[in-house]
């Protein structure tokens, strides 16, 4: 490989300039949250998801490394795996892999218990080949009819080891995300996560992917007056600082409470404008990203992206 370009980094040498990302991580006000959405991948990892990332304007995203309702673990494309941790790396822009949505390590069938150790092992990996610094996974919920107590006993049997083969200076954080609490739920109320973490002896490649609808459907009012700073005060009072590492920032369709997983465009929901302007307030969210989940397609992402971002600078402005 030739040497890169006179005054630029290697990464940026190796890295097509229809491939380069605006560097939103670097920009001081971007830095304390960058924002950013889920991105497609399919027909390649830096093809389509850097071009989408751009046309977002996206200063983080999120990716799956495989089929999200699947058990398969197919291995990366090392080139396109290169493009994309390097163009991710020359724009500051933080990368996160989502888990498949089949991951249950509270479930009562041992089938699905096994293959949900294979499936988050290859996301963890995955993660460390494209330099993602988080893997988000469900928190699952008890099936069977099995209680609480028994399926976080497998979740510490099942989930323990994963977290301890995270030996590397590489490795990813493993990012806990709630539920709405339907069903049997393991962990949708901030103080769920208490259980969770001490299951898991509060390891310490152990963080918590919040997301705004789950945590809000759960019954968590971020709506009424100092909500967010209220329900991000909980979290911090239950699991401690410095474990918040991502939020899914997603408005809901339907009222506190619900317990129902339905994701609205920031700012028309339920939840509103208002809690996510809050967001960029409080001392437990500094440095974290934002990624958006909502309906849309590109041009609805767009404007999520871009409003979260006016929120930020207004909340930057103490507005």
């Amino acid at each position: 490989m030739p040497d890169p370009a006179p005054g630029r980094t290697p990464a940026e040498g190796r890295i097509p300039a229809e491939g380069r990302l605006p560097a939103g991580g670097r920009d001081p006000v971007a830095g304390r949250n960058p924002v950013g959405g889920h991105v497609p991948v399919a027909g390649g990892l830096a093809a389509t998801g850097l071009a989408y990332a751009r046309e977002l304007g996206a200063e983080t995203v999120q990716v799956f490394a495989a089929n999200p309702r699947g058990w398969a673990t197919p291995a990366g494309n090392p080139a396109q795996d290169e493009l994309f941790r390097a163009a991710c790396a020359d724009a500051g822009m933080p990368a996160y892999v989502h888990a498949p949505y089949l991951i249950n390590f509270g479930s009562h069938t041992e089938a699905t218990a096994d293959r949900s150790v294979d499936s988050l092992r290859h996301s963890l990996r995955r993660a460390r080949e494209i330099g993602a610094p988080g893997v988000v996974v469900h928190t699952g919920s008890a099936t069977g009819g099995r209680s609480r107590e028994v399926a976080l006993a497998q979740v510490r049997d099942r989930m323990l080891p994963l977290l301890d083969e995270l030996t590397r200076d590489d490795d990813p954080f493993l990012l806990l995300e709630s539920t709405a609490g339907q069903g049997f739920s393991l962990c949708s109320r901030t103080w769920d996560f208490g259980p969770y973490f001490e299951a898991l002896d509060s390891h310490p490649k152990l963080g918590i992917c919040l997301d705004t609808c789950h945590i809000f459907a759960a019954g968590h009012d971020l709506a009424e007056p100092g909500g967010t700073h209220r329900t991000l005060d909980l979290l911090v009072e239950t699991v401690g600082a410095g474990r918040l590492k991502l939020i899914h920032a997603n408005d809901s369709k339907d009222v506190a409470g619900a317990h129902k997983d339905r994701h609205e465009n920031i700012g028309t929901g339920h939840i509103g404008e208002d809690a996510f302007r809050a967001l960029f307030t409080h001392p437990a969210t500094e440095g974290v990203p934002l990624v958006i989940e909502t309906p849309g397609g590109k041009e609805g992402h767009a404007a999520d992206v871009a409003l979260l971002k006016k929120l930020r600078e207004q909340a930057g402005q103490g507005k």
